[in-house]
């Protein structure tokens, strides 16, 4: 895609009147010489001139007679002309080119003159730094900065005013710091201001960088002033107020005036350290005025990130390459990581843990420079403490650990460069020693890395650096299965493009590690690449689900054939000659996966999109395939097969290459049958695909026409008019043929695929008739009535999509055509647009505007809805348009009087609402008029209407209409009753009809009424048997009868209050605004600040009052319009309303009672939603100090408090509670909430212990709120899934404050767990406390020590699992697993089985032993996902086991416990990788096959079963140990001989879950028996159990089991 570059403003020079005139006059000289004389008429045309472009070339063309000017007659007249110069370069604009030029031209001038110069511009300059205006002091900054910025004599005019310009400079930074505290609540001017301070600080940085020989003079005569400017530069770094990029700048400007007076000696840095560490005692070497200035930055209580921003600033403002000048730079080198490390546990804002990465990486490149090619004059500590291995390797590891999953993008990004760049300096600090595996240190890293859990997105990174450092050969090694194993991961959306990165990385560097071993060795080592890489591609396409495929097309795909083209051929060969696809056969059907010729089209599409393959031949495709083969994929049964094969013709690595004949009888081919897909995906790729294609023939066409004017070979010529023949002929029957599918009753599908299509044509083609367009492009002839009919009935489909490609596709169609130009089919669509407005179905208005839509473009509009009006009896005052009017204006008096109409029938309906609110739900409901005047105006164009002061007075009158719809409706969706309540009517005749809807709608104790409308009827007397009469409306009702249900006068008052909230919005956010500036100056517009005062308070109103949820949720869309124009005007008024309305809400939530008007249910209703429009109006460049404070307030409230528990207390909880739960959901806040989640966490789990339900309520929405923002949207099924889990360390270094917290409550919860009593006490926040822990894991990388302290936590969880709650100890098993190393599994595991009784006995407590199992078991199962490896050598597991094997027999009452102790067993030694030693492992088997021998299961029938709690888990338990002897592993058992009676006694349990476990074995062996090969039916599957299958596929109740039984 081509993008246009971005033009430069250019704007001529603006100079008062008197200036000007002056500045003419001096350049009107005589007498001068011939030169002298040429230049200043030269420079008094440009002075006259008003084109910015003219005055351009003249500044060039008078810096070429400067650059000719001789020393001899030089006079006066040349001072002036230089002095006009620099005044243009004064005055111009920062990025206006004209200043360049002008620079460019006083560069030109000889050596003589450059003197002379430099006084002219620097007198200029003088001038400017002098004015007292602040609202010059940007502009002035800006010129300071452009004298520095490639201008040498502007670089010697501040040279000569350095003291001036740094005076200056100080003074407006100190004015900055000034206006800054007056800004609260005003972002924009805020923003601003934080613009003009960063470009003020970046412009003295730059002064001090230029000026370092004159510097040291200003030092010499004044220090005030560098003084003065270290202090502002103080005062921003302690400044929370500033924003990181500012104090950021700040920093650096802090270090750059420190290196500029001390020089670039062991003083500075010393004095940088004692500045890091925030001590006074290393500044005793700086000047006594610098030490004055620093003391504010060694302050006790400075903000932590003054540390963070001057360590950014060390490493950007001092040299770090080559040798160190002294021992105290190997200090600051080494002390910068340790102060950013210690910062990374008291970050909280995400913004700022991204400025911690970059200055990390940003450290990790000073320390390299210092290595780079000076190793040996690097000390030997500096390069130990650098080296692998290292503690602040270590550390720096564990940083990178933590925060390669962090939400950000930037964050992880920069962690994977800090990576690199360690592992790069491991390499310069450690001898090479060829091979990676010889180096300990990359060895264990490189393993420790592959045994995480893929789903990490931080580990592809990492594997990707150590990839390009050490080779891919390197991680083969250790894995030559990898490669399958990232294929399999790219059916994953989230991991597709970093698997897709990893995989790039390994089989570009395998390739050029075997080219680079090619000479040494014979094999061939292309074949050996496409083994590696190439066949497990293609076994995945073949073998793999189509919908899991798709990432590798979008990313792996592509990236491999750019690396190998010639490997496609390999592709098509193998494919071609690949057996038919074994799935086709398995139980799991047919459609599991492509096959051969899906992988075929797959990989051919690909090559086709990346130019690898040419376009199709005679009778083949590219040479490779018959294109009957590429037929029969196109109406392939798999969608992806079809799309692939469609992109395989559409698309094409050129844009102009001629579509051939075979292609387009290949979509002739395609599209009927394709049409009328049913999958959403699908139907959006075949017009994606189909658009490339329509793409290719309008360029190409162009092309092919362009080659027809040119005098071509006849041959040539004949060819290509040929092809456009075939493309006119292609195009035509494209047309027709989608146009004839748009018949009513046609289906959605069809319908959106056709128009999507035909639109694509109206925009790449035309389809108007007559026109100058060739005649391949005119598609308008084959367009008739009927068709233009068929498009206009689309338009009222009840499907919004269809409705706007319809409108859209209208506007495209040839007028005569559509036949909208006619007064009469202009009336009736009006009137039906009209009638549609009113209907009873909200769609219904939905097609009225789009209707409207296509009326506004017609020129003959006005006197149709004059006669219009004419027919209702409505006075419309409509002037008709000029005869010569623009289209501009034409649209603008279309609108006008649409609006006007529209408004003039709503007037009227309102006044027949406010007398009857129940015929007005009936016969004219209001929001279809209003909704129609919203969509009206969406389309007008606001910067240009001519009619202003009729505008004024429309929306004058719109805004009061809106006020009247509201007041009639409000009292509905205002109510506390669930369904609303309508006030009673004045109309005594229909009064009895709302009392009767009043009934109807009171709250019920079910939901069964409003699942159904129920009419209301009229009953006659006493007899309840008559058929019901219909409310007989008064006069000047046109006559109609009407029925009404209750849901449709709801229907009607939430839906008006839905369009007033909308249109309010509309007219706020789109219409300019009247305001009067700070300067008094009057900008002109549509809606007066006033207005737009009283449209907030109205929206304050229905949102803080509505009890309704449609009402107040779409009444915050259009509040939140407002919001946004608000931040944007100019007002200053206006800027300081939403914080004024945010101070006064959260005044009112605080003061709240049972007796406010607030509502306290309904999730505090739309509360919420007003205070998040409020703060999610805040720009992002700001500070956010609403936000902040607001939060403050909020989580105060929420966090219950000894001195407030009290019944007042209660409701300003809740609304706290239920206010930060929407601001933690909404994503416009990002992660400028992060900071609040620690707090947030601990008031919902403090929530839990309120007596108050509502308070508990709200917890616990909040509490599921803050586990989505913490642990990320639900991305499987599975509930446990790590993908919504963090490490442990993880979780405590973003969120360090919950660490004693969680600690403490545990402490707490852990205290009331005794389950000895046989009482249940539950804690109200235990459950929570373990749900946040559970959702942690242990990470390999952790090492041998405990992470961050997690060890206080372990006896206290293991305590929890003695709790009477089932749930509350399963939940307890899962917390265990992350606070136990990986190295301490064993030892933990024995220890708790020896906690169990190993004899039965009266004291016994089975929930103990319940939660002891539970958490061995989670134990056991974490060690075999993340070790891979068996359980040590004499780690007495196998022997606690064995002591204790009572629990699994009869000898044990409680089943619970049977079945927990089976599943350990299982665990253990019930997989072909067993955990224990052989020996161990097969005892353990043979004890328990025999407990499995003498169970319920096996011995008893079903009238001896157990019952009671557990049975079922017991038995499903047993029939695991069943399924693992007989039909799993049946060689580990030993158990040949009774594998018949297993199976037989698992498949005719009586209870269905041991059924249906059975037959999911059965079935799991027979697919990994077909996947293996093996033809032979299954030895173990006998006649008996072939038998008993056959029986229950016949005569099995349970809808499960009968459901596998057949496919077994």
């Amino acid at each position: 895609m081509v993008v246009k570059k971005k033009t430069t403003k250019v704007e001529a020079v603006a100079l008062d009147e008197e200036k000007l005139c002056k500045l003419i006059a001096s350049l009107s000289v005589d007498g001068e010489a011939d030169g002298v004389r040429h230049l200043s008429q030269t420079l008094q045309t440009c002075l006259e001139v008003t084109d910015p472009v003219q005055q351009i070339q003249l500044i060039k063309k008078a810096g070429s007679q400067l650059e000719a000017l001789s020393e001899e007659g030089a006079g006066g007249a040349l001072d002036a002309c230089l002095n006009a110069l620099a005044l243009v370069y004064i005055s111009v604009q920062a990025k206006n080119p004209l200043r360049r030029a002008v620079a460019s031209a006083l560069s030109s001038a000889p050596e003589w003159l450059q003197g002379r110069t430099v006084d002219s511009l620097s007198t200029c300059l003088s001038d400017c730094l002098s004015t007292p205006c602040s609202e010059q002091h940007p502009h002035t900054i800006d010129t300071v900065s452009a004298c520095l910025d490639g201008f040498q004599l502007g670089e010697r005019c501040i040279n000569k005013l350095l003291p001036k310009v740094l005076t200056f400079i100080c003074k407006v930074l100190h004015e900055y710091l000034h206006q800054n505290r007056g800004l609260a609540g005003r972002h924009i001017a805020q923003a601003q201001l934080m613009q003009s301070c960063l470009a003020a600080v970046k412009t003295s940085m730059l002064v001090l960088q230029r000026s370092q020989g004159a510097l040291s003079e200003v030092l010499q005569a004044q220090q005030d002033t560098p003084g003065s400017l270290l202090s502002c530069y103080v005062h921003i770094l302690t400044d929370d107020e500033f924003v990181q990029a500012v104090q950021s700048t700040a920093g650096m400007a802090v270090v750059l005036l420190l290196r500029s007076v001390m020089g670039s000696g062991d003083e500075v840095a010393s004095v940088v350290c004692s500045l890091l560490r925030g001590s006074v005692q290393g500044l005793e070497s700086a000047p006594r005025w610098l030490r004055r200035s620093c003391e504010a930055l060694c302050m006790s209580g400075r903000p932590p990130g003054v540390s963070l921003y001057l360590c950014h600033g060390a490493l950007a403002m001092l040299s770090w390459k080559g040798s160190l000048p002294g021992p105290q730079w190997e200090e600051l080198l080494l002390l910068v990581p340790k102060m950013l490390l210690d910062l990374d546990v008291s970050v909280k804002e995400s913004s700022t843990a991204m400025v911690v990465a970059r200055v990390l990486t940003l450290w990790s490149g000073a320390a390299l420079d210092c290595l780079q090619e000076q190793t040996r004059l690097c000390p030997p500590s500096l390069q130990a403490a650098l080296r692998g291995g290292s503690e602040l390797q270590r550390h720096l590891l564990e940083h990178i650990y933590s925060h390669w999953e962090h939400p950000l993008d930037g964050v992880r990004h920069q962690t994977r460069s800090l990576f690199r760049n360690l592992l790069r300096l491991h390499r310069l600090t450690k001898p090479a020693d060829g091979d990676p595996a010889e180096d300990p240190y990359v060895a264990e890293l490189t393993h420790s890395l592959m045994e995480l859990e893929w789903h990490m997105r931080g580990k592809y990174g990492s594997l990707g650096c150590l990839v390009e450092l050490y080779g891919a050969e390197h991680l083969l090694r250790i894995q030559p299965l990898l490669p399958s194993r990232l294929l399999d991961l790219m059916g994953d959306q989230t991991l597709a493009p970093y698997a897709s990165d990893l995989l790039e990385r390994l089989f570009v560097s395998h390739k050029a590690q075997l080219a680079k071993r090619a000479s040494e060795e014979t094999e061939d080592w292309m074949e050996l690449w496409h083994r590696t890489w190439v066949n497990p591609l293609l076994h995945v396409l073949c073998h793999t689900r189509p919908e899991q495929t798709t990432y590798i097309l979008d990313y792996f795909l592509p990236k491999l054939l750019r690396c190998s083209p010639s490997s496609l051929a390999h592709m098509v060969r193998a494919l071609q000659d690949a057996p038919p696809c074994r799935t086709a056969a398995k139980a799991t059907g047919s459609s599991s996966s492509r096959g051969a010729l899906g992988a075929l089209m797959t990989c051919l599409r690909a090559a086709r999109a990346q130019g690898v393959t040419a376009s199709s031949e005679e009778g083949l495709w590219g040479g490779l395939i018959p294109l009957a083969l590429l037929r029969q994929a196109l109406i392939h049964k798999h969608d992806q097969v079809r799309m692939d094969a469609l992109g395989l013709v559409c698309e094409s690595h050129r844009s102009t290459e001629v579509v051939t004949s075979q292609e387009m009888e290949l979509i002739r081919h395609f599209l009927p049958a394709n049409l009328n897909s049913q999958s959403p995906g699908v139907r959006q790729q075949t017009v994606s695909l189909l658009k490339k294609l329509l793409c290719r023939v309008k360029d190409s066409s162009q092309l092919l026409q362009k080659r027809l004017v040119q005098d071509r070979d006849q041959e040539v010529r004949s060819t290509d008019q040929r092809s456009l023949h075939q493309y006119t002929e292609f195009l035509r029957w494209l047309c027709v043929n989608l146009l004839e599918v748009l018949l009513p009753g046609a289906s959605f599908s069809k319908c959106l695929v056709s128009l999507n299509l035909l639109n694509l044509l109206g925009q790449l083609f035309t389809f108007a008739a007559g026109n100058h367009e060739p005649s391949l492009l005119a598609l308008g002839e084959v367009v008739t009535p009927a068709h233009a009919q068929n498009v206009l009935h689309c338009a009222a489909s009840n499907f919004l999509e269809v409705k706007q490609l319809a409108t859209s596709l209208l506007r495209r169609l040839p007028p005569p055509t559509v036949g909208l130009q006619v007064p009469e089919t202009m009336l009736s669509v009006l009137q039906a647009a009209l009638d549609l407005s009113t209907s009873t179905k909200p769609y219904d208005s939905v097609t009225a505007a789009h209707l409207l839509h296509l009326l506004l473009q017609q020129p003959e509009l006005i006197p149709v809805l004059l006669r219009c009006a004419q027919d209702h009896d409505l006075d419309l005052q409509i002037c008709p348009p000029p005869a010569q009017a623009s289209q501009t204006l034409l649209s603008e008096l279309n609108t006008l009087a649409a609006v006007r109409f529209l408004l003039r029938r709503l007037q009227v309906e309102l006044s027949g609402a406010e007398s009857s609110l129940l015929r007005a739900a009936a016969s004219f409901p209001l929001y279809g008029r209003a909704h129609c005047i919203t969509a009206v105006l969406q389309h007008l164009n606001t910067e240009c209407l001519s009619r202003t002061e009729q505008w004024r007075g429309l929306v004058s009158e719109l805004i009061a209409v809106c006020y009247r719809m509201s007041d009639v409706v409000s009292a509905v969706v205002q109510s506390s009753s669930p369904e609303g309540l309508i006030p009673m009517d004045t109309d005594s005749e229909t009064s009895g009809g709302l009392q009767r809807i009043l009934q109807e709608i009171q709250p019920r104790d079910s939901n069964d009424f409003f699942n159904s409308a129920r009419e209301l009827e009229t009953p006659q007397g006493d007899d309840r048997t008559q058929p019901p009469t219909r409310h007989t409306p008064p006069p000047n009702a046109d006559g109609e009868d009407y029925r009404v249900t209750a849901q449709m006068v709801l229907v009607c008052c939430w839906r008006s209050m839905k369009e007033v909230a909308m249109l309010l919005g509309q007219l706020c956010q789109s219409l300019p605004l009247h305001y009067i500036n700070e300067n008094e100056l009057t900008h002109p517009g549509l809606i007066t600040e006033e207005q737009v005062e009283g449209v907030g308070l109205y929206f304050r109103q229905q949102l803080l009052q509505s009890r309704h949820r449609g009402a107040f949720e779409l009444a915050y869309v259009g509040f939140v319009r407002l919001t946004d124009m608000l931040c944007r005007s100019g007002s200053r008024a206006l800027q300081q309303l939403p914080s004024r309305w945010l101070a006064e809400v959260l005044q009112e939530v605080k003061s709240s009672d049972p007796t406010s008007k607030l509502c306290a249910t309904r999730r505090s209703a739309g509360i919420p939603f007003y205070i998040q429009a409020l703060l999610s109006s805040e720009p992002k460049s700001s500070s956010c100090s609403l936000l902040k404070t607001s939060m403050r307030q909020l989580i105060a409230l929420a966090t219950p408090c000894a001195d407030r528990n009290t019944d007042g207390s209660t409701v300003p909880q809740v609304h706290a509670l239920n206010i930060l739960r929407a601001l933690y959901r909404d994503t416009r806040l990002g992660e400028n909430v992060i900071p609040f989640v620690s707090d947030g966490m601990q008031a919902a789990v403090l929530g839990f212990t309120s007596p108050v339900w509502a308070v508990r309520n709200s917890s616990t929405l909040l509490f599921s709120t803050l586990i989505t923002r913490i642990f990320g949207v639900k991305r499987g099924k599975d509930e446990h899934s790590k993908k919504n889990r963090m490490t442990g360390r993880e979780f405590f270094t973003r969120f360090p404050a919950l660490y004693p917290f969680l600690l403490r409550q545990l402490e707490e919860a852990a205290a009331t767990v005794e389950s000895d009593s046989g009482h249940v006490k539950l804690h109200p926040s235990l459950f929570l406390l373990l749900l946040v822990l559970s959702r942690l894991y242990p990470s390999p990388m952790d090492g041998s020590s405990s992470p961050l302290g997690l060890a206080p936590f372990r006896p206290l969880i293991i305590r929890c699992g003695r709790s009477a709650v089932y749930r509350t100890r399963e939940m307890a098993a899962r917390a265990l697993v992350p606070f136990v190393l990986l190295t301490q599994v064993p030892s933990t595991v024995r220890s708790l089985l020896q906690d169990l009784p190993p004899k039965p006995g009266p004291e016994i407590q089975h929930n103990h032993i319940h939660g002891t199992l539970l958490q061995v078991l989670f134990l056991l199962r974490s060690f075999q996902t993340d070790s891979h490896r068996p359980l040590p050598a004499g780690s007495g597991i196998g022997e606690a086991l064995r002591q204790r094997m009572w629990l699994a027999s009869r000898q044990n009452s409680c089943l619970v416990t049977r079945g927990a102790f089976l599943d350990v067993l299982m665990c253990l030694c019930g997989s072909k990788t067993s955990l224990l030693e052989d020996s161990e492992a097969s005892a353990l088997r043979q004890t328990a096959l025999s407990i499995l021998m003498a169970s319920e299961l096996i011995t008893s029938d079903s009238s001896s079963a157990p019952l009671g709690p557990g049975t079922t888990q017991y038995l499903l338990s047993l029939a695991q140990v069943g399924l693992s002897a007989s039909v799993d592993f049946p060689d580990l058992w030993s158990g040949f001989e009774l594998r018949k009676q297993l199976l037989d006694s698992l498949l005719r349990s009586p209870h269905y879950e041991v059924r249906e476990l059975a037959l999911e074995g059965i079935l799991r062996k027979l697919h990994e028996e077909e996947e293996e090969g093996i033809k032979r039916s299954p030895l173990w599957l006998d006649e008996t159990t072939v038998s008993d299958l056959t029986n229950m596929a016949i005569h099995e109740r349970h809808h499960q089991c009968l459901a596998k039984a057949p496919r077994t």
